[in-house]
């Protein structure tokens, strides 16, 4: 997931090089909530494997 939230990122970079403003900014959206979505299912992910192991 957090390959395609990278993904996401270089193809709001890239069109906001090209000046596609809009698109620039929903793949930057887009990229955000993949991150966080990464983000909270890697620490749960973490804490749930603590407390498997105790």
């Amino acid at each position: 997931m957090l390959h395609y939230a990278v993904v996401f990122f270089v193809i709001a970079l890239i069109a906001a090089l090209f000046g596609f403003g809009g698109i620039a900014a929903s793949a930057v959206g887009i990229a955000k909530i993949l991150f966080f979505v990464f983000a909270v299912l890697a620490i749960a992910s973490f804490l749930f494997g603590l407390l498997k192991k105790g």
